[in-house]
């Protein structure tokens, strides 16, 4: 049968079942012509539309992914090892959804909403919501203006992130991309105790098992888990799973958006999940692209990245949402928001290949890891000539962008004169100040993994760098000084770290800072 074309196959069949009650049934059911790899492909279906679930007499789900002539492909969703040529398929009349609501909160969940870790079924009200959703139109949204703290000084005081925004984490593999979405989680923690807080979905796209527990155990000792949501998507399962495995952790987030509140949902990573796609198009014999990608390799990520947003505070926010079910619609209220960090795996620093290139147009900004940086003790290893945030200070308080506006280009500075400073010999005391400014602003910008800053700490440090108050502490006891430093303040100057997280910081308080800055360094400086 393999040998023969798709057409000959359907004339035959059409004559074998020329019986007219089959023939109308042949737009609700199909016959399995050929199967393989995870494709099956099926005569029938006639009234099949592209995306809709259809169940075969196992119980297996696939998705209609090619609507041809004379059949139609589906992927499957599960291993194909029950299913047979001449088998049935019928329509669901139904898209991919999952099920969403608050009970998924701290679980471990496949991509169809199913726990799978072993705690039993996901409890409390739960909501069908589409994998496949519009983007909200310009006029549901507005600027993205409020901050959503990583706890990592690099990226608060240089590249911040606003609730709402895309921002794409970008670098070679071992150089901590995954530590940094890990470590953004960890610092919503104080905003969930607060009421404040910002629901978090970590998908993990054709990952170890074992890497997801690993990441899972950390979230669960950092406190981390009872406002997280980890969607898994093994890499011993489907390439189909890979694919709609961002798609459910965005339905997800959506839910927390549409009802009100923010949430925060982190791809790691798109470029598997890209592999996966071209895997797919390939078996389907679309026609290969760029990179052996197909064409519409850019839609597939671009339509998932559209719908991080901040959605406007209105009333009849749910009556506007019309592809939403008519369950949920009550719970809606607008006025939250949609924050995705996705991670793109470069090849030896490459970002002008296909996939991060198409990643890094979509998003407002990207944070670029590099794997020198990385070895030569920098951690995170960001550069932050490359790195930018499209968003900027609209997202920072003022006590932070008071401090940190001059910061980055004092960084740009140091990096170029320090890359000329390896050839010359002799250099004059002005650009030594400057290497040595630089040096020190590294220093206090380095932060072991998993120990998120809360941001009137990173506000006080970040001073004492920008302000060049401790140019005479040598390097290797800038770590000791950072330490002893905030650990004053939080002891006899709460109020002062009360007014920097409030975004104050006026002379009053920076005479204080000075003080203190020159006061403690005084002991360091040999």
């Amino acid at each position: 049968m393999s040998d023969l074309k798709y057409s000959e196959i359907s004339s035959i069949l059409k004559e074998e079942l020329s019986n007219f009650q089959f023939e109308s049934k042949l737009s609700e059911y199909g016959i399995i012509v050929q199967i393989g790899d995870g494709i099956v492909r099926s005569f029938g279906l006639n009234s099949a539309f592209y995306g809709e679930l259809v169940e075969f007499h196992t119980g297996i789900k696939g998705i209609v992914f090619n609507l041809e002539e004379d059949h139609v492909s589906i992927v499957l969703l599960h291993p194909s090892k029950d299913i047979k040529e001449g088998d049935q398929v019928k329509r669901t009349g139904k898209v991919l959804s999952i099920k969403v609501g608050e009970g998924m909160l701290g679980r471990v969940i496949d991509i169809l909403g199913n726990p799978i870790d072993g705690k039993g079924p996901i409890e409390g009200k739960l909501f069908e919501m589409p994998l496949e959703r519009k983007a909200p139109g310009v006029i549901y949204r507005e600027p993205v203006k409020e901050s959503l703290y990583t706890g990592i000084k690099f990226i608060d005081s240089m590249i911040p992130i606003g609730r709402g925004q895309r921002e794409l984490i970008i670098g070679d593999r071992q150089t901590g991309k995954t530590t940094i979405a890990i470590d953004t989680i960890i610092n919503q923690k104080k905003f969930f105790e607060e009421n404040n807080p910002v629901y978090c979905i970590y998908v993990a796209i054709s990952q170890k098992g074992s890497t997801i527990a690993r990441i899972t155990q950390i979230l669960q000792e950092k406190g981390a888990l009872p406002y997280t949501t980890i969607v898994a998507a093994k890499s011993s399962e489907p390439a189909s799973i890979q694919v709609y495995a961002p798609f459910s952790g965005t339905s997800i987030g959506e839910y927390f958006r549409d009802t009100g509140r923010s949430s925060l949902v982190i791809y790691d990573d798109l470029s598997k999940q890209a592999v996966s796609y071209r895997e797919i198009s390939l078996l389907l014999r679309r026609p290969p692209g760029r990179e052996a990608y197909p064409g519409d390799i850019f839609y597939l990520h671009s339509r998932l990245l559209e719908r991080a947003s901040k959605i406007i505070k209105d009333q009849n926010m749910a009556e506007k949402m019309n592809d939403l079910p008519v369950s949920i619609k009550k719970e809606v209220k607008g006025g939250g928001s949609l924050t995705a960090i996705p991670i793109i795996e470069t090849q030896s620093g490459d970002i002008s290949s296909y996939i991060p290139t198409n990643v890094i147009s979509i998003t407002d900004g990207q944070i670029f890891l590099e794997k020198d940086l990385f070895h030569s003790g920098i951690r995170p290893a960001i550069n932050e000539s490359i790195s930018v945030s499209r968003v900027g200070g609209a997202a920072q308080i003022s006590s932070m962008r008071k401090i940190s506006g001059t910061l980055k280009l004092d960084q740009a500075q140091f990096r170029e004169l320090e890359s000329f400073s390896k050839f010359g010999s002799e250099l004059d005391p002005s650009t030594m100040e400057i290497l040595k400014k630089g040096k020190i602003n590294i220093e206090i910008l380095k932060q072991p993994a998993h120990s998120p800053y809360d941001i009137a700490d990173q506000i006080a440090i970040i001073y004492v760098g920008t302000k060049n108050l401790i140019k005479d502490v040598p390097i290797d006891k800038i770590s000791s000084f950072e330490k002893e430093y905030l650990f004053y303040l939080r002891e006899k100057h709460e109020n002062l770290l009360i007014s920097l997280r409030n975004g104050i910081l006026d002379d009053k308080i920076s005479e204080i800072l000075d003080k203190i800055a020159l006061k403690l360094s005084r002991k360091y400086i040999l």
